[in-house]
């Protein structure tokens, strides 16, 4: 493996022998993929690469998670905090990689794997050169069902960190842009699953039965008149349908059929509007059908709002490390959900997006059987976020 794999800038900060190191790790975990609170092996790998930082300690907290404590310069400092997310989603990976996941069904179509890697790869960075404070390395597990960021803050692990850092990659911009951006950068993320019940019949007498599947067919395309005619055009707000199931033969009329998506928002208003809608909208069309209807909805996570403060320390550190001109914007409203806004709702912080195209790469979305991320984004985000961890601690040492 050759040091082109680091961007220019950052080649001062990554011997040969760590930038190999961090190579294999994600190449690692790629190929070994494991869904949410199942990462055991995930989390054994990552244990054993931050046990050779001889961290002053090392832990595992809420099943799958692990957290390490990279001492500080001054003992008694404010500690800070940086997050990497672990588990993998259920899809048939197809990116042709000669290290793709060897485990059917399941990839790292959201890039944690590279996640988790900048973040040992940031544990490295700041065992040669502390932050004024200690710094915690948590390794999270289930963000892609938002369950891990609350499990690892029920632990009470993070009860005295003073701020927390953390990042996503992002094909949408190219290796060495950085986008950090104060204000909203992710959307509030909920689930809703409804079932539809009737009376099941012969597919050549549908009289005699109370059909589901029409019904079903019926509500979702009325679900999306919520966004279209019951929400302000100017307010922004997302609902999709991403799963369908029902019947089990094509010349029988099913007596259930099951939907679940997820509803995406901003604001509390706009929030509260949608779920209302989804309610109202599948009781109407079930009655409308002489169906029953069912209909669970969960408040999932918080949207991330990313304050002027902590932002203002995220970019201190990328344009001392590469640059102002690799800070760009977002220019767009992300409405993809992030549990990393669980921690911000209790402990001071800021989210960031590492690009991770290559150059002349595509554009390849998140959560498809062909996304991965550029593996000189690792580099980038571990320099970032050990650099916005010791911009952060230093700043808090002098309140």
């Amino acid at each position: 493996m050759s040091q082109s794999n680091v961007p220019q800038e950052l080649k001062q900060f990554f011997p040969k022998e760590v930038q190999e190191s961090l190579i294999r790790l994600r190449r690692h975990l790629h190929q070994n993929p494991e869904l949410s609170f199942k990462e055991e092996r995930t989390s054994q790998k990552l244990y054993e690469e931050l046990a050779q930082l001889n961290p002053v300690e090392l832990v595992r907290v809420a099943g799958t998670g692990v957290v390490a404590r990279i001492k500080g310069r001054n003992p008694g400092g404010p500690t800070v905090a940086v997050r990497g997310d672990i588990d993998a989603l259920p899809i048939q990976e197809a990116t042709g990689l000669e290290f793709a996941s060897q485990n059917d069904g399941v990839m790292h179509a959201c890039g944690h794997d590279v996640h988790a890697t900048w973040t040992v790869g940031a544990a490295h960075l700041l065992a040669k050169d502390p932050a004024a404070g200690d710094v915690l390395i948590i390794l999270q597990p289930a963000e892609e069902i938002a369950k891990g960021a609350k499990a690892i803050l029920d632990t009470g692990i993070l009860d005295k960190v003073s701020a927390i850092f953390g990042a996503h990659v992002d094909r949408r911009f190219e290796v060495g842009q950085v986008v950090a951006d104060e204000g909203a950068v992710a959307a509030a993320a909920d689930m809703f699953e409804i079932e539809l019940v009737g009376k099941g019949a012969h597919g050549a007498r549908p009289q005699e039965g109370n059909d589901p599947v029409v019904g079903m067919a019926a509500l979702i395309s009325t679900l999306q008149t919520i966004v279209s005619r019951r929400l302000d055009p100017g307010k922004a707000g997302v609902i999709t349908v991403g799963t369908v199931r029902a019947g089990s033969a094509p010349n029988i009329i099913p007596e259930t059929a099951m939907l679940m998506g997820t509803i995406r928002s901003f604001d509390p208003e706009t929030r509260n509007l949608l779920h209302s809608e989804v309610k109202n909208i599948a009781n109407s069309i079930a009655e409308t059908f002489r169906l029953k209807c069912n209909i669970k909805s969960e408040y999932g996570t918080p949207p991330i709002n990313n304050p002027a403060e902590p932002i203002s320390w995220a970019r201190q550190a990328v344009s001392a490390l590469l640059g102002k001109e690799a800070l760009v914007p977002l220019d767009m409203l992300n409405m993809g959900g992030e549990d990393f806004a669980c921690y911000m709702k209790k402990i001071p912080g800021c989210f960031i997006r590492i690009g991770a195209r290559e150059p002349g790469g595509e554009i390849i979305p998140a959560h498809s059987s062909k996304f991965h991320a550029a593996e000189e984004s690792i580099f980038v985000g571990a320099a970032v976020l050990a650099e916005t961890a010791r911009v952060a601690s230093t700043a808090l040492s002098r309140t």
